[in-house]
């Protein structure tokens, strides 16, 4: 290995490639306060050999290195000034990684000497050497033949999302051979693509995949951060999840994150990643120094403007990148222009969203990151979602006011369909606005029901199965004597705490989870059902399960609920072959006559019948044929007409048919309550009734013949 020679400040991060005619790799890294930059390499046995980085232009300091190519490890030293106080934190004896970093290998062993201030004063810089106890940085080999061509994109109005997490989807697999459990490789198995495929979804919504590290308390309690929301390197998918690492090929991660990619794509399914741009691994001011801390402290990092020795948190979780500066920005971009280009992923959802478009300390819908993405021809064009609220801030709940360009988590969706299942008063006018798509968040600001991310369930809480067997949280393993996690759940347990025995307990858990799961998939909006949900997984009622990566988290493949799962294949089947339960606008104005609302007893509702606290059931008539929406190639999406008759009460309860179109016949295609009652031999006209059971949905259907 020759001489480092001057290289350039773009792109930066480590590129392997030529220049003046030697092989060898581009190193760039972007400081606005470093005084000097050391490029650290080392080899297969550890030792480090110097690079001092001489050249600087515009804040990003670089140099070429002949000799160094895929595979290198490296990292860097910042030498600049220690005044913590004013927010500057330079610390040469701290081994830092590339904020760019394409690939992370090792893990961080915790204790003080990855500190940046000196344990005993920590006014004083630590004089401890980190390199022993922190990951490095690699080099690497963009090349990879991809198949696939033709990229699955389904409109948001076709999507049905489904979020899982790589390692518990696939740990417990029995299809999936033992070494590929827990990993890209396990997910890109057939036997994976196969059920995924075969429940129907079309998109998989990847808990985070970037490089993370835990938090150092749990380290304490010999648990991890099992979700992984706790990102260290944004460019950089986890080790941890890989087969090739686990059998000792350093580095190569990447290549088999874009094989999962590859495999899932050619099985004809999208994938997003969850990603947490809000804060860092770093944790508060006194965490430890891994990459950005020791880089430039103030530029990646809100700091109270009158204090910048202390962040601001509107996270909790210690700090809140800073979205306001040019450095932090960039990497954001560019972050997500990597996996766009170079991993082929399909959309990203933003963990606490508002906190990226906070630069002036209030959420801000024209902020610099929200504009920019608007602006960007590269990640305007896939699927972004975000989850609209972030932590301890007056404006913290924004659901509702994101741009136009992107989706939402609803919140209030999920409230309302698990408090209306419940038999609890939520309003019946409450109930037909999140079943129509939020009109009242999105119909106002020229979105369509699809801005609506519709969820009853994600990972943060309990799983379907809890929600409908448990009063209260049971975190007892997370090791803080069940006090983490919120008590607001909005369960009912059916009539005994947790695992029951008796057979009414049993089947009235069953009948809520098929009507939630049949009101989910037929609302206007995206639906997005969590992993496991489709086959009764629990998680034995823990509510925050981030910190456990074992058989509480991990799918029980063994323990199938069979008929919950050909429940919802059937529910996700019938929305696909049904448009007019897939809208792309609001129903609403001219358009009135599409969609008609009455009582049980048959009549029009009027004011009196939404206003009635007590009301618990309804009846929602969806014309298939009148204005109907158009396909992409212009083709009308006309469809039959539909009966969605809801019933919350504890009884059953008997409705009239109401008059619809003339001669309208209807026949039974959804009973929630008793799904092997439908035969579609029983059909029936207006002023006749038909009998729903306690809690459930049924969904009439009329057409193809069976008009009068």
């Amino acid at each position: 290995m020759t001489g480092a020679l001057p290289g350039v400040p773009f792109p930066l991060g480590a590129t392997p490639g030529e220049q003046f005619g030697l092989t060898g790799t581009n190193f760039a890294i972007a400081s606005s306060v470093a005084d000097s930059v050391t490029l650290c390499l080392f080899d297969a046995v550890g030792r480090e050999t110097t690079i001092p980085l001489r050249d600087n232009d515009a804040d990003v300091w670089h140099a070429f290195v002949p000799g160094a190519g895929p595979g290198q490890a490296y990292g860097y030293r910042i030498g600049g000034p220690w005044l913590p106080d004013r927010g500057l934190r330079c610390n040469p004896a701290k081994l830092l990684l590339d904020p760019y970093a394409t690939a992370i290998s090792g893990s961080v062993t915790f204790g003080p000497g990855i500190l940046g201030q000196d344990e005993a004063d920590p006014a004083k810089p630590s004089a401890v050497d980190s390199a022993p106890y922190v990951p490095r940085s690699l080099v690497t080999d963009p090349a990879f033949t991809w198949t696939d061509q033709e990229r699955p994109r389904y409109s948001y109005a076709d999507t049905v999302v489904y979020e899982l997490h790589v390692k518990g989807f696939t740990m417990r697999h029995p299809d999936i051979p033992p070494e590929l459990r827990g990993t890209y490789a396990g997910l890109a198995h057939e036997a994976a693509t196969g059920y995924l495929t075969g429940l129907g979804v079309t998109t998989v919504e990847l808990l985070p995949v970037h490089q993370s590290v835990p938090e150092s308390f749990l380290a304490g309690r010999n648990l991890t951060n099992y979700w992984g929301y706790n990102t260290i390197g944004y460019f950089a998918p986890h080790n941890g999840y890989s087969a090739a690492v686990r059998a000792g090929r350093t580095g190569g991660h990447v290549a088999e994150f874009k094989a999962m990619v590859d495999a899932l794509h050619r099985a004809g399914l999208e994938v997003v990643l969850d990603v947490v741009f809000n804060h860092t691994a770093e944790a508060g001011p006194d965490g430890p120094a891994l990459c950005f801390r020791g880089i430039d402290n103030t530029a990646y990092y809100r700091t109270v403007p009158d204090d910048p020795g202390s962040y601001i948190d509107t996270t909790g979780c210690g700090n809140s990148l800073n979205a306001g500066d040019p450095i932090t920005l960039q990497l954001m971009l560019d972050s997500l222009r990597y996996w766009i280009t170079e991993m082929h992923v399909d959309g990203f959802r933003f963990d606490l969203a508002p906190t990226l478009a906070r630069q002036a300390g209030a959420y801000d819908r024209v902020s610099a990151f929200l504009d920019m993405v608007a602006q960007d021809p590269v990640v305007s064009r896939v699927k972004l979602i975000a989850e609209p609220w972030d932590v301890g801030q007056m404006d913290s709940y924004d659901l509702g006011r994101f741009p136009p360009l992107w989706r939402e988590w609803n919140g209030k969706y999920r409230d309302t369909m698990r408090g209306f299942w419940a038999s609890r008063p939520v309003g019946i006018g409450e109930f037909a606005t999140r079943f129509t798509g939020s009109s009242d968040l999105y119909g106002t600001s020229g979105r369509r029901p699809t801005a609506s991310v519709n969820l009853i369930t994600v990972h943060d809480g309990f799983t379907l199965r809890d929600l409908v067997s448990y009063d209260h949280k049971h975190n007892e393993a997370n090791g803080e004597e069940n006090r983490d996690g919120t008590d607001d759940n909005g369960s009912w347990n059916c009539g005994a705490e947790g695992p029951s025995d008796d057979p009414d307990v049993s089947a009235l858990r069953s009948r809520q989870s098929r009507a939630m799961l049949t009101t989910l998939l037929l609302s206007f909006g995206v639906p997005m059902l969590l992993g496991g949900d489709e086959i009764g997984r629990t998680q034995g009622g823990n509510n925050n399960a981030y910190c456990q990566d074992n058989e509480i988290t991990w799918f029980d493949w063994g323990n199938v609920d069979t008929a919950l799962k050909d429940f919802t294949t059937t529910l996700i089947a019938f929305r696909r072959a049904h448009p007019v339960f897939r809208r792309g606008r609001f129903l609403t104005g001219a358009e009135t006559s599409e969609l008609l609302w009455f009582t049980p007893a048959g009549t029009p509702m009027d004011s009196g019948d939404w206003h009635d606290p007590d009301a618990r059931a309804i009846a929602v008539y969806l014309d298939g044929s009148d204005g109907p929406d158009r396909a992409g190639d212009g083709t009308l999406l006309v469809d039959d007409d539909f009966l969605v008759l809801v019933n919350s009460w504890w009884e059953p309860l008997d409705f009239v048919l109401p008059p619809t179109r003339p001669d309208a016949r209807w026949t039974a295609e959804i009973d929630s309550y008793d799904p092997g009652a439908v035969n579609g031999q029983d059909v029936r006209g207006a002023g006749e009734t038909v009998t729903l059971g306690p809690r459930s949905v049924v969904v009439l259907r009329s057409g193809d013949g069976l008009e009068g």
